[in-house]
């Protein structure tokens, strides 16, 4: 039976999930002189949530790094590119669109000096994510401005873990782990607690699905609550609950998870019944280059690839993808093509030439060179050899075939889905007209001519972007398919908040007590993003609003 219930000592404010946006807010708040709970339903060992399996990018104007690489950026094309990107169009979307300028303001403004002066650096070459290829008026960022971190996410993670654990051992911040809130405390309209179940402890490692066994319960109480409880990509009945079918199609049958199980929006729901509003929940952001990890961590677990732009992208009949569904271009376009079609996957055809150079895999454990920070192992990405976490893919991942010829990597691809929808004579007439195009300096292959654009910067010349060259080229082979699933990651819609990070209830009333930030909150307002991400904005968004929520909340008390 559950032990009788607890009751918190004297605390100012409460903050609900120990992943980047909470350990910021919490820092903030200590930082202000208020005492702290901060509460997660997982082990300590999980401290920093999704934060730390990411791959550590940000997004910044007109950094020192895109001068030195001679990239050109500004407030101005970055708030024109965020606003074509998001698409706005509802009436819910005045929070989310003020959130966005103020983001932009802090990505060309503050945000590299702050995380600078906290020890954060970055590899010097900036990423092209997100490259959009529709003109200048369209979807996607026209410059790079994606920052890997040095020490990928749990680089990012490690400054606000220090503060926070500084602030522990001051006596300024209390730790309440595996504390599994079911509902907020409330009187009189006034948010001032929450409850809910303690689960047992649990010493699985990070990341892995923790027991739910409930041995008490808890009714903690303070001055304001902060709600920071991360997404629902790890709940894929609620991915599928939400999708928008109207625009997108029936959800995918099958998908891999991009994020842990604990993922599972359920306290986003809770604070919803409890009147908060809850804006924009069809606006979710999956990828279309989703692996099935052959030596997964959580269950289902999914690792993007971080395409370069020259992958043939093919459909499962083998008839290539039309424009502009090219690899890293369009995620939104390409994922509503393949839900609108109902592919149950889809295929890249390449060769080893370019997957040395332009296949990434996302996330810190995939990327051991720059998660380690180190130098030397990272100097590596540039002598021409296929990266090892990649390689590894190669040899023993479910998704890949790898063959000297083109009837047997055909044969292979066809063994590999469990059906016979390809056929030779289709995908060699694809790679062939594409190869053709390869006689001239120019032709008139749009996905080349990108590629070839993309190269005019020396940084997607020297270490992202192959040179063009003939797939089929046998001194290029041998030659690689990879079978790409649909993997969930992000929430853009969320709890909706104000410029302050207090949620607000249907119709824009403030709830007293109430806070919000990180991916629960849409990251800033219901949904800064709109319907798309330019990239390197999720933690941007979790260290932004984590900051603002924890700062007007001390300050309001």
């Amino acid at each position: 039976m559950p032990n009788p219930a607890t009751h918190s000592p004297a605390t100012d404010v409460i903050v609900v999930g120990a992943g980047l946006a909470g350990l910021v807010a919490a820092a903030e708040i200590a930082d202000a002189g208020k005492r702290v709970l901060l509460l997660d339903q997982e082990g300590e060992q999980n401290l920093g949530g999704q934060a730390y399996w990411s791959f550590g990018g940000l997004f910044f104007v007109d950094s020192p790094e895109q001068r030195r690489l001679g990239i050109r950026d500004s407030h101005e094309l970055a708030w024109s590119d965020w606003q074509n990107n998001a698409g706005f169009d509802r009436p819910d979307d005045h929070w989310p669109r003020r959130w966005a300028e103020a983001y932009v303001d802090f990505a060309a403004g503050e945000k590299r000096a702050w995380l600078h002066g906290l020890g954060v650096r970055w590899f010097p070459a900036v990423g092209w994510a997100e490259r959009g290829g529709q003109g200048a008026g369209g979807p996607g960022n026209s410059v790079p401005r994606f920052h890997i971190t040095w020490g990928t996410g749990p680089g990012v993670v490690e400054p606000f873990e220090r503060r926070v654990r500084e602030h522990v051992a001051a006596g300024r911040i209390a730790f309440r782990f595996r504390h599994r809130v079911r509902g907020l405390n409330i009187t009189n309209g006034v948010v001032h607690g929450v409850h809910g179940h303690v689960l047992e402890p649990s010493d699985t490692p990070r990341g892995e699905a923790s027991s739910r066994v409930v041995v008490g319960d808890f009714d903690l109480n303070a001055g304001a609550v902060v709600v920071t409880s991360g997404g629902i990509g790890g709940n894929l009945d609620l991915v599928r609950r939400n999708w928008p079918t109207e625009r997108m199609g029936p959800p995918p049958a099958f998908m891999v998870a991009g994020v842990p199980k604990y993922v599972d929006g359920e306290l986003q729901g809770l604070v919803q019944a409890a009147g908060a509003s809850l804006i924009n929940p069809d606006r979710m952001w999956h990828y279309t280059e989703g692996l099935r990890n052959w030596n997964p961590i959580w269950p289902n677990h999914g690792i993007r690839v971080l395409p370069g732009p020259s992958s043939l992208w093919l459909d499962p009949t083998g008839r290539r993808l039309p424009f502009p569904n090219y690899p890293g271009f369009d995620t939104l376009a390409t994922l509503t093509h393949i839900t609108r079609h109902e592919y149950p996957y889809t295929w890249f055809l390449l060769n080893r030439q370019i997957i040395k150079k332009e296949f990434g895999l996302s996330g810190s454990e995939q990327n051991p060179d720059l998660t380690g920070r180190d130098p030397r192992l990272t100097l590596r990405r540039a002598t021409g050899k296929v990266p090892g976490p990649v390689q590894a893919f190669m040899d023993y991942g479910a998704d890949f075939v790898v063959r000297d010829n083109l009837r047997d990597l055909v044969a292979g691809m066809n063994e590999r889905a469990g059906n016979d929808l390809l056929d030779l004579a289709t995908v060699e007439r694809e790679v062939r007209e594409r190869d053709m195009q390869l006689a001239n300096v120019a032709g008139k292959d749009t996905q080349l001519a990108l590629a070839r654009n993309a190269r005019a910067l020396l940084s997607e010349r020297l270490i992202r972007v192959a040179k063009p060259a003939p797939i089929l080229d046998p001194a290029n082979g041998p030659l690689i398919a990879v079978k790409l699933n649909i993997l969930t990651r992000k929430t853009l819609g969320g709890l909706e908040t104000d410029l302050q990070g207090r949620v607000l209830r249907p119709g824009g009333e403030v709830m007293p007590g109430l806070y919000a930030a990180g991916e629960v909150a849409g990251f800033g307002g219901g949904g800064m993003h709109g319907y798309r991400a330019l990239e390197g904005t999720f933690l941007g968004g979790c260290l932004f609003s984590g900051r603002i929520a924890g700062r007007a909340s001390a300050a309001a008390l």
